[in-house]
């Protein structure tokens, strides 16, 4: 088995380590091509590499469009390897708290380029997975915490979805052998970000922040506009589909393993809503 995958970042990395203890080979595409990786303007490598897997799976974000699609669409387009993207539940856009499946309308939302990459991975005939708020070891709540940056924005009604780094990787894998389409990686219980970082500094110990109005609050304009949309992430058709299962389906289970197995870092500069470039 061989896997390509585009981006090295948090998720990327944790999806190519599980990998890596099994019978794979795994090639890396990174922009500068650090630590052993292929340097994303290697074109005749990549182009032999995307030959030659049996699964490419892109972890890499839009900026203004693609990278990977500009680059290479191509050379996906004709592969037979197996397809898969990370892409966002942001895609659906704000639904005033409502439950939203796969069968939902995309690019209604603040992330125009981003549902333009997962309708394109979709045309390739990808498995596209949807991913809400991403936390996991050095990168969570507790560790906003336990640093002291740990805020409560009072936005009522406000609630959101979030999935464990562990259940990404584990729906990503169980997608290997599944048709291709969208599917929503989220957990069971969404819910508002005043009640998470309470959970966290419960489980530390620690004083609980007071609600700061959102109107107050001294937000970045990323984490404000995360604010501006509000939704229920419905992960039905992974369970269905995937014989995916959470092995962390709330909050609160998840934040207990990570407290349980390592100390609270200072790595984690995410908004509420962790996301990055590269997952």
């Amino acid at each position: 088995m061989r896997l390509l995958i585009f981006g090295l970042g948090y998720t990327g990395s944790a999806l190519a380590g599980h990998l890596a203890s099994g019978a794979w080979r795994i090639a890396a595409v990174t922009r500068d091509g650090r630590d052993g990786s292929i340097a994303f303007d290697d074109r005749d490598r990549i182009a032999f590499e995307i030959v030659h897997a049996t699964h490419v799976v892109s972890t890499v974000a839009p900026a203004e469009s693609d990278p990977i699609l500009a680059a290479y669409r191509a050379e996906l387009a004709t592969t037979r390897s197996w397809l898969g993207y990370l892409s966002s539940t942001g895609v659906y856009g704000d639904t005033g708290g409502a439950w939203v499946d796969e069968s939902a309308p995309i690019g209604s939302g603040r992330r125009t380029a981003r549902a333009e990459a997962d309708a394109a991975w979709l045309a390739l005939g990808a498995c596209v997975f949807r991913l809400p708020g991403i936390y996991g070891p050095g990168r969570s709540p507790l560790d906003r915490v336990a640093r002291g940056a740990a805020m409560r924005v009072d936005v009522p009604g406000q609630v959101f979805s979030r999935v464990h780094l562990s259940d990404i990787v584990a729906g990503v894998v169980a997608g290997f052998d599944a048709p291709a389409g969208a599917y929503n990686l989220a957990d069971d219980l969404p819910a508002p970000q005043s009640d998470v970082i309470a959970c966290a500094c419960a489980l530390l110990g620690l004083p609980v922040p007071p609600l700061v109005p959102l109107d107050t609050a001294e937000l970045s304009p990323q984490a404000r506009a995360f604010y501006s949309e509000n939704r229920r992430v419905a992960n039905g058709k992974a369970k269905r589909v995937l014989g995916w299962r959470p092995l962390y389906p709330d909050y609160r289970l998840g934040l207990r393993a990570l407290s349980a197995s390592t100390s609270p870092t200072s790595t984690n500069a995410a908004p509420p809503a962790a996301s990055s470039d590269q997952r």
